[in-house]
């Protein structure tokens, strides 16, 4: 999943898995029989030991799980028949999202991967045009600039306005609406989905050189931001010698030209995202105060915040109430859900997706 799937690894990234295995049965000749569940459990845990527990030489890859199915309230690994009745019965808007990049490990058994990808493409690309992405998309590009601006991340390349983010969302939104009857629209990565919307004429003139530039500078960046002190960072530095380097590295004459270039960049995004899906600044106070309260049901919320929901509680009442509300959040979240259920994303999974 994410850039792995898309094969767009960064200097410092994470790596999203989801485990599946395709059909019931057990093991033999070892010391006891396992079902394949108890199998597939095991050997995914080992993996995710193996990739991401720290040595003297370091890790590998940090392991994220939790674009799996019900996230850390699911079980590790499924079989392809419960993957199947969860992106059919339960898949949210942004699971389909996140899906886009999504590539199929261990190629050599062509069976089971030929039928893992049939099962997961119709979740996915739509046969008919399926104009309702762009509301979610933009009720999930709204939560994370809530995100951006409670958290003071307004010089975080990736999620701030113009950012790496708001270019996979207007990419994604052409994949989405469009990819079940456009074959070139289905592929995993940005540049060249870009390529084939130039192709079909889905942006005005220009619009996607000036978005695939803003791309390839925006990752530049992003790949020397990790790679200071290789940390999963976007936002820019406050220290002169970090900015020295960066400008550097960037090929510019100083911070103050390489700022001047990158806001020209975003302000090109900004520009066709609000143009193509609308602008996410424009909450009333009503509006904040009903993602407040959103929010906190969602789990975005963690103690030390200053909320108005939660403001007249002491910090004793706010921690039991955070406790209690994320318990109940972890119980429903084994169950099913419905059709407006789908639509709900938490800023964390639209981040991270």
């Amino acid at each position: 999943m994410g850039k792995l799937g898309g094969g767009e690894l960064n200097f410092s990234s994470d790596i999203d898995l989801i485990f599946a295995w395709p059909e019931h049965g057990s093991t033999r000749g070892g010391r006891r029989e396992l079902d394949n569940a108890q199998f597939f459990t095991r050997m995914g845990q080992r993996l995710i030991k193996v990739l991401d527990q720290p040595t003297m030489d370091g890790f590998v890859y940090r392991v994220d799980m939790r674009l799996r199915p019900f996230g850390d309230s699911g079980p590790l690994v499924l079989s392809f028949a419960a993957l199947e009745d969860y992106y059919q019965e339960q898949g949210r808007d942004w699971e389909r999202y996140a899906m886009v990049k999504a590539r199929i490990m261990g190629a050599a058994d062509s069976a089971y991967v030929d039928e893992l990808r049939a099962m997961l493409r119709p979740f996915v690309f739509r046969r008919y045009i399926d104009f309702s992405v762009i509301q979610s998309l933009r009720n999930m590009k709204g939560m994370i600039a809530r995100e951006v601006r409670r958290r003071g991340l307004k010089d975080n390349i990736k999620l701030g306005a113009g950012g790496i983010r708001e270019i996979e969302f207007i990419v994604q939104v052409f994949q989405l609406i469009r990819g079940g009857r456009e074959p070139s629209l289905q592929s995993r990565s940005l540049l060249p989905t870009l390529s084939a919307i130039d192709a079909l004429h889905l942006l005005p003139e220009n619009d996607a050189g000036q978005l695939r530039a803003a791309y390839l500078f925006l990752r530049r960046l992003e790949n020397l931001l990790q790679s200071i002190n290789d940390e999963q960072t976007q936002t820019l530095p406050g220290d002169e010698l970090n900015r020295a380097r960066l400008a550097w590295g960037m090929r510019t004459d100083d911070w103050s030209q390489l700022t001047d270039i990158l806001a020209a960049h975003m302000a090109n995004v900004r520009r066709v995202f609000n143009e193509l899906i609308g602008d996410d600044e424009t909450d009333t106070q009503e509006d904040t105060l009903s993602e407040h309260w959103r929010e906190l049901w969602q789990d975005a919320l963690q103690e030390d915040d200053t909320t108005p929901v939660l403001a007249h509680l002491s910090d004793d009442d706010r921690g039991r109430v955070l406790a209690l509300i994320a318990d109940f959040r972890k119980e429903l979240d084994k169950r099913t859900i419905g059709p407006r259920g789908r639509q709900g994303a938490r800023p964390s999974d639209a981040a991270s997706a």
